[in-house]
């Protein structure tokens, strides 16, 4: 149950940043180089240049070259090579990092597949904490009936009520009898997460997964005008609610 995630990222002290993390089946500079491409081209007009360029490990030291973090708009975006084929991603926003979007382009742009990761605890008590959710999406390289998803599982605490989904063919690996649990927060489980990702090659909550011995993170930088509305958060002040 999502209020007893044991074994989380780093014990969750990077929450919002590594709640919801994305994943890229190919090399991390290639990845963090595309992106920025993508960007460039999308906010050349505004007068912002994005830029990649190599940060070393260890783990936290990389994540915190995110740091600060910003809203509404994300200015920084981490790539991290892992001991797998997978490439790891977060951002730097106030409230969390945007997975889906960026992805679920990446993959189709790369041909290659992604991956969306969720691990939240369900600590909401009187308005306070986080609603909790365990979510795991792929996306594949060409569109499909939905985008281009391949298959989606997620069970999540929606305002209070917990609700269960899923799209696309179920993987040989999953626990399909689980997804008829009476308690809908039961149908899909932190460790039912942890081991379809196993299958999928990737231990996104073992520190020693990420940055192996040699390898540098990939920073995608944007610098030039921001928004009116542009914030900066310490880490402490984007958790602050939690």
């Amino acid at each position: 149950m999502t209020e007893n995630m044991k074994g989380l990222l780093l014990d969750d002290r990077w929450a919002p940043v590594t709640s919801t993390m994305g994943f890229l089946e190919t090399s991390a500079e290639h990845a963090a180089r595309a992106f920025a491409a993508w960007q460039g081209g999308l906010l050349a007009p505004r007068g912002i240049a994005v830029e990649a360029h190599p940060v070393s490990g260890p783990l936290e030291q990389a994540l915190s070259a995110l740091l600060p973090l910003t809203g509404p708009e994300r200015r920084r975006h981490l790539f991290m090579p892992t001991c797998s084929s997978w490439t790891a991603y977060v951002d730097n926003a106030r409230g969390g990092t945007d997975a889906m979007s960026a992805m679920s382009y990446m993959a189709q742009t790369l041909g290659c597949r992604g991956l969306r990761v969720v691990a939240v605890p369900n600590t909401i008590r009187k308005d306070k904490g986080r609603y909790g959710a365990v979510m795991l999406e792929v996306y594949g390289s060409h569109r499909t009936d939905w985008l281009n998803y391949v298959r989606a599982v997620s069970a999540s605490n929606d305002g209070g009520r917990w609700v269960f989904d899923q799209f696309g063919e179920p993987f040989p690996f999953e626990k399909l009898e689980q997804y008829q649990a009476r308690r809908m927060r039961e149908r899909f489980t932190f460790d039912m997460l942890k081991g379809y990702l196993r299958h999928l090659g990737l231990s996104p909550f073992e520190e020693d997964f990420y940055l192996p011995q040699g390898a540098f993170a990939w920073l995608v930088e944007k610098t030039g005008p921001v928004v009116p509305t542009h914030k900066e958060y310490t880490l402490a002040e984007a958790r602050a609610d939690f």
